[in-house]
């Protein structure tokens, strides 16, 4: 084939790294960049960045070298992470793996509920040392959670929790009403308003302009002391020093914390050693049969470029986000 695309894969050493990959090999010129170095050299003349190091700031510094690139598609859900000014304001598609992560944060979100309501970590800390101790546990029927994010992971989230007998509210950038899980979707400019009666909150929202910092010191005071806190979105959502101030002086119960405002989170960081937090290492979405859909996607949507058809999961890159 002439004239074949070439296509770096950044955050990779080798076709080995990204599953199926060999199917596209003689269709493409295929580069691997796995440093800043590699990458600022080889995405001189790369038309396709296929980013599969999703957590790395990839386009930082290398921007001004990329003199032919038409698309990206990018490993992750959120893109904030390479949301340059010049990646916005440009004619460079960017595409996501939007999709890939609703069922599994969905489950951790459930399974983070339901070790708060069941003790989990407190029969872990017991079990360690041999004591035997009695006592209730919560139900989860009926409790309220309020989801910050009703896009498709927030709404994966709110049909399996509804499915298990809770009560499930909604927020989105806009709102909207007649939604099939949660009836009325509210703007997010009635956040403080709904977080009263809340059992339970999930900050799941894009990481945007609008949303940088949402969470702060009077959202944690409007959500009442027996409530739990649960961010599974960026660690950038929160006021992190007005989440420890909200967990230590008890206006919230507790905290299951998935992302972070600096990762790894720094060993001197309070949330380590409270007994009333779940601290997880930005899992929530990644399954081991995670590279192979997101790589599913990605080829996929190459078939797409070369025939010139419409890719998948464009993300709108004023909003930060794919959909509505």
């Amino acid at each position: 084939m002439t004239n074949k695309p070439t296509v770096l894969v950044q955050g990779a050493e080798s076709i080995d790294e990204v599953p199926g990959l060999e199917r596209i090999a003689e269709r493409a010129g295929l580069r691997f960049a796995a440093t800043p170095e590699a990458l600022s050299e080889g995405i001189r003349d790369a038309e396709i960045v296929l980013g599969w190091d999703f957590r790395a700031g990839a386009l930082q510094g290398v921007w001004g070298n990329a003199n032919a690139l038409k698309w990206i598609q990018w490993a992750g859900a959120g893109v904030d992470a390479i949301m340059l000014d010049a990646l916005r304001d440009s004619d460079v598609v960017l595409t996501n793996v939007a999709g890939v992560f609703d069922k599994p944060v969905a489950e951790f979100t459930l399974a983070t509920i339901l070790a708060f309501a069941k003790h989990l970590p407190q029969n872990t800390r017991l079990q360690q040392t041999r004591t035997w101790k009695h006592r209730q546990t919560e139900a989860i029927d009926g409790k309220r959670v309020l989801i910050v994010g009703a896009g498709s992971i927030g709404t994966c989230i709110g049909q399996l929790l509804k499915a298990v007998g809770m009560q499930v509210a909604g927020l989105s950038r806009r709102g909207r009403d007649n939604d099939p899980v949660f009836g009325t979707v509210h703007p997010l400019d009635k956040l403080n308003d709904e977080l009263a009666n809340t059992d339970y909150v999930v900050l799941i929202p894009a990481l945007t302009a609008v949303t940088r910092g949402m969470f702060g010191a009077a959202q944690f005071e409007a959500m009442g002391t027996s409530a739990r806190f649960l961010n599974l979105g960026r660690g950038a959502l929160v006021d992190e020093a007005a989440l420890v101030d909200a967990l230590n002086t008890g206006s919230i119960a507790g905290a299951g914390l998935d992302v972070f405002s600096t990762e790894p989170l720094p060993d001197d960081s309070p949330l380590w050693g409270m007994d009333q937090v779940i601290v997880s290492p930005h899992i929530s979405g990644d399954l081991v049969e995670s590279p192979d859909q997101m790589a599913e996607i990605f080829l996929d949507n190459f078939d797409r470029y070369l025939r010139g058809d419409t890719l998948r999961n464009v993300v709108d890159k004023q909003k930060g986000y794919v959909g509505v």
